[in-house]
């Protein structure tokens, strides 16, 4: 499929996905987020895939949110538009969470809106040192969507989070490391190639067992503790038997670097 609002390519079991509207702030529309809904199904059924990386386009910004120009000039509609860009934003978000490649969000700039739920909703995120985080929802009327506020709760607990949404405070890059929303902060003339190096990483591990491990801790916050238990002994049982976990196992015994497969 050919894409006009986003690049995707896949390269060394690496997805690269970069929303591709700079000159708008890579804001999301309908077709962009309709795009990023095939590229999730796609990432999730290609077993080839063993790592993500999800950025935007330019040095300006990660994504800005929703186009709230299109909102504007589509006002008659607007409840049917919305409905539409959300079913979509959140059928991706729970693809890429659910499947068994690790995501990575690399930030180049803002952050802002349905880009704070992105960003919240990768696995792992590196931040370049200008990037800037803000909610901006309640800056046009609007109450957040796109995960925001099951991640960002998560992340930060409910005062934090209820600051963030309700005053539109913006975070740097060192802020969002310091609150846990980031891994970790870098130059912004380093940043692509420190998130190539962590997928390139993760993309020669076990995947199945990273796929284990986005389960149980998507699970966990809901679960109970003899339940969670008993789903973690499940997962360890499945990943021990699997091909990566005999290989591990072997490796470790023989002194050796295992050599995993996704398997």
């Amino acid at each position: 499929m050919n894409y006009e609002m986003l690049e995707f390519d896949i390269q060394d079991h690496v997805a690269w996905i970069t929303l591709n509207r700079p000159k708008a702030y890579n804001a999301i529309n309908l077709k962009a987020v309709q795009e990023l809904c095939d590229v999730a199904n796609r990432c999730g059924s290609d077993k080839s895939v063993r790592a993500a990386v999800l950025t935007g386009a330019g040095d300006k910004a990660f994504c800005a949110g929703g186009d709230v120009a299109d909102f504007a000039a589509n006002s008659e509609r607007i409840e049917m538009l919305v409905k539409e860009m959300t079913g979509a934003l959140h059928t991706a978000i729970s693809r890429f969470a659910w499947m068994r490649a690790p995501l990575i969000g690399a930030y180049n700039g803002v952050v802002a809106g349905g880009g704070l739920g992105l960003a919240l909703a990768c696995d792992l995120g590196i931040a370049a040192e200008h990037a800037r985080f803000t909610s901006a929802y309640t800056h046009i009327g609007f109450t957040p969507d796109g995960s925001s506020t099951y991640f960002l709760s998560r992340l930060l607990g409910r005062r934090r989070a209820m600051e963030m949404f309700l005053t539109n405070r913006t975070l740097s890059a060192q802020e969002a490391l310091d609150w846990g929303i980031v891994n970790r902060v870098v130059p912004g003339a380093e940043l692509m190639a420190q998130a190539k190096k962590l997928a390139l990483e993760l993309a020669q591990g076990p995947t199945r067992a990273h796929g284990g491990i986005k389960k149980l801790l998507n699970i966990a916050p809901t679960d109970s503790l003899e339940s969670h238990m008993e789903r973690e002994t499940r997962a360890i049982a499945d990943a021990a038997s699997s091909r990566d976990g005999l290989e591990g196992a072997r490796a470790f015994v023989e002194k050796r670097k295992p050599r995993f497969t996704g398997e």
